[in-house]
């Protein structure tokens, strides 16, 4: 069988298309990354495989394990609940800091945003839907300019959107649509207390979206993960 395709691949481009399938569920949590079978299946060198699964391992997709090789990561449950949790304790502050300081200039981007996201989710592509939900939430982080937590919740929204695509159990576990545009309208009334109170049923109602029970099986085959 041949490569994935036939492009000219780089550490990046792989990195990207491995991120892809993870989103997809086409590699499920704890799959071994084989660098001799990737480098099969892209038609790369050992080199650039390691490239970018130390490029994935940086966001916390991919655990390198000493002795033993690259797996795809497989947060606990007590992880997913802990991150949660924090960002319970630090986005709904956040999302009423971001109303009292919304301008004209950032709702048109959070607007832009949740058109991206629903093109997305209504071309099938969940990847990318999750990856411009997770964004959403990172952008208000920024518009409440607060750098430090800006920071923690970006590291959070990582970590979280990984949890999302393991132990999603229906496709609402990507960020419901109406609970953005929810927030949007209060943050168009610069209306702190709405957007405080929304932020945090959207994300109780986020965590209810998961199954923290089952962890999906790892892929027998990378090739066939990896064939579109």
């Amino acid at each position: 069988m041949g490569t994935v395709d036939f492009k000219q691949w780089t550490s990046e481009s792989v990195a990207a298309d491995l991120e892809r399938a993870i989103h997809e569920h086409r590699l499920p949590p704890a799959t071994k990354l084989g660098e001799d079978e990737l480098g099969d299946a892209y038609g790369i060198s050992r080199t650039t495989v390691r490239a970018a699964l130390h490029a994935l391992s940086h966001r916390r997709l991919v655990e390198l394990k000493r002795n033993r090789g690259a797996f795809v990561a497989q947060p606990s449950v007590r992880e997913a609940r802990e991150v949660f949790e924090a960002r319970s304790l630090l986005e709904p502050r956040t999302a009423r800091s971001a109303a009292e300081r919304m301008t004209d200039a950032d709702l048109a981007s959070l607007r832009a945003n949740i058109e991206d996201e629903h093109a997305a989710l209504d071309a099938r592509e969940d990847g990318r839907a999750l990856f411009l939900s997770g964004q959403f939430h990172v952008e208000i982080a920024r518009i409440a300019d607060q750098t430090t937590i800006e920071a923690f919740v970006s590291e959070l929204i990582s970590r979280s959107s990984l949890i999302i695509a393991l132990y999603w159990r229906r496709r609402a576990a990507l960020c419901e649509t109406q609970a953005h545009h929810a927030l949007l309208d209060a943050f168009d009334q610069r209306d702190g207390d709405a957007a405080e109170q929304l932020m945090k049923s959207h994300l109780l109602d986020l965590v209810a979206s998961l199954d923290l029970r089952n962890v999906a099986q790892p892929a027998t085959s990378l090739r066939e993960a990896l064939q579109k």
